[in-house]
């Protein structure tokens, strides 16, 4: 084997969950098809479930354990905030990296506690990803220094709010006006709503922090795509963001974005070039 062959960047995947978003990452993948990356198992719940868009030759498996032994590099989690305590040891401990979707779980402080210790222990790592917000590298660059303030506001059509705790606090069919219906950290937003303000966390994360990072939560009948407006002031001046992303085709709560970071992080880890 040639030392080029050598250096050859290669990508073996595991995913956690096969459902909306996973499922649209490996179609793009197959539309794409990166050179060296290969989905070499997917983890489910119900392997005897018909599941059509499997990509051909994966194996399912159902339990951690089986990750040993499959010369995995990465781990990809989309299967929601339990899979991350039930997956992320095993995944740190047979992989590369594990990539987790699902950063609600972070509001556990023991559990992420846990994890970064074994990632110390194996020099393995965990990685988030951008999600729905595209790319935060301007605010992740911004908290080098000082930040004294930021804002995250998800603006949601009330059709992504149902079967949330929104629909408790106000009336999502007969709204007539943008409506605000939570304020307050990052933290307890993403612990109040997991699915739709998962996101909180990464810009949390990429800046001051779970319980400085303030989120205001707003349904609003007039918006068709699902917003994100952050903001940041500091030593590093002024940040203004704001993202108007199409929804998941097949889960309005999700945005299109969040698969298409998944791609972007995917194609990054084997490409030339990163961008």
């Amino acid at each position: 084997m040639s030392a080029s062959d050598e250096r050859k960047r290669r990508l073996r995947l595991c995913f956690v969950g096969w459902g909306a978003i996973a499922g649209r990452v490996g179609e793009l993948l197959a539309e794409r098809q990166p050179e060296g990356v290969e989905i070499v198992a997917i983890a489910v719940r119900d392997p005897e479930r018909e599941r059509p868009d499997l990509p051909e030759g994966v194996r399912l498996i159902t339990s951690p354990e089986e990750l040993r032994g499959l010369d995995i590099d990465m781990v990809i989690e989309a299967a929601g905030r339990p899979a991350v305590a039930i997956w992320g040891e095993a995944a740190l401990r047979h992989a590369a990296s594990f990539v987790v979707s699902s950063v609600s779980a972070f509001t556990d402080e023991s559990m992420l506690g846990l994890l970064l210790a074994v990632a110390e222990e194996t020099g393995s790592r965990i990685v988030v990803p951008s999600g729905a917000l595209g790319d935060l590298g301007a605010l992740v660059a911004a908290s080098v220094l000082p930040v004294d303030e930021a804002r995250h506001t998800i603006i949601k059509p009330p059709l992504a709010w149902k079967g949330t705790r929104a629909a408790e606090m106000i009336d999502l069919d007969r709204l007539a006006r943008r409506t605000e219906f939570f304020a307050g950290t990052a933290r307890q937003a993403a612990d109040a709503f997991p699915q739709n303000a998962n996101v909180a966390v990464i810009s949390a994360l990429s800046g001051i922090g779970l319980d400085r990072t303030r989120v205001v939560l707003v349904a609003d009948p007039a918006a068709s795509r699902n917003i994100h407006e952050i903001s940041a002031t500091g030593a590093f001046g002024k940040l203004d963001l704001r993202l108007e992303n199409e929804p998941l085709k097949t889960n309005p709560k999700s945005s299109e974005m969040t698969a298409l970071s998944l791609v972007r992080l995917i194609e990054n880890a084997v490409a030339p070039l990163v961008r």
